[in-house]
């Protein structure tokens, strides 16, 4: 089973970094690019995250979005992202910051801050060989760990510079792939601490027991959650399962459970280019009340 979770771990980040003809479609309008006259929130780049208690370990890279409306003695709302390196980027295909700036600007999000955290990686003592990483496991599993790392580790050191909303209705957590079931774990296993879910191309398959949860919504009493999902028709389709399926399964669940969501499905590969030109929207939606 490792060798096939790391071949498919493998798979899925070479399909996030390429498209094609299917994606074509998908272009960044205006809210995705830097328009003069809006204030920019400042982006840091934390110093490396090596001392968890949760993943002992490991070492990850980490950064924090502040938004220019921030004022201190206003707790504000809290964004965190899966995979953060890749949402960062203001050329990559989503442009968090750049996004954030615009619709923070027009009223159209609450003031949020951002937490960009990349997956653990356990460093190699031989320089010539490269970390390993340890995403599948963070990310594929279930259960609460993930969320307890985000809650016990990363919101407290957060919370030293910043003042956040403990208002779990003010929290969400984004992602894509298998960043994508792992934001919607964390807020299935603590709805306390975060209700607003984005899950873009998400692995809702058997790669670490992601399938199970359309039944699970089904049998379970319904949670205070939001929730977006994106997929495409082009998405993966591999010994772990059917994604463009799987998704279309999760959101067949959340309908017959009642819960407050949307699905968006379109003709993409496996990667951000779809979820990427929709976020200004997502996010439009996600913090409407």
């Amino acid at each position: 089973m490792k060798f096939f979770t790391v071949a498919a771990l493998s798979f899925c980040l070479v399909s996030l970094a390429q498209s094609a003809p299917q994606d074509d479609q998908y272009v960044l309008g205006p809210d995705s690019q830097i328009q003069k006259d809006v204030p920019q929130g400042k982006m840091t780049q934390m110093p490396a995250w090596t001392n968890s208690k949760i993943y002992p370990g490991t070492t990850r890279d980490w950064w924090i979005y502040v938004p220019a409306q921030y004022k201190p003695e206003q707790p504000a709302n809290v964004m965190v992202f899966c995979d953060g390196g890749g949402f960062v980027k203001t050329d990559g295909q989503f442009r968090v910051p750049v996004v954030f700036d615009n619709l923070s600007a027009k009223g159209e999000m609450p003031v949020t801050i951002g937490m960009f955290i990349n997956p653990g990686v356990f460093p190699s003592s031989n320089p010539k060989e490269k970390p390993r990483s340890n995403r599948s496991f963070e990310y594929d599993s279930l259960g609460d760990l993930h969320a307890r790392f985000l809650i016990e580790e990363i919101l407290p050191e957060v919370a030293k510079s910043y003042k956040l909303t403990d208002d779990p209705e003010g929290r969400g957590i984004c992602g894509n792939s298998s960043g994508g079931i792992c934001a919607f774990t964390v807020a299935w296993e603590r709805p306390d601490a975060f209700r607003k879910v984005i899950s873009h191309i998400g692995s809702f398959t058997n790669i670490r027991g992601g399938h199970v949860y359309p039944a699970l919504i089904r049998k379970t009493d319904k949670k205070p959650l939001k929730v977006f999902l994106q997929d495409g028709r082009n998405d993966l389709d591999n010994q772990f399962g059917n994604w463009p399926l799987a998704n279309q399964d999760m959101a067949a669940a959340l309908k017959f459970a009642g819960y407050d969501y949307q699905f968006v499905l379109g003709e993409g590969t496996h990667n951000g280019k779809h979820g990427g030109a929709m976020l200004p929207d997502t996010l439009r939606w996600l913090w409407k009340k």
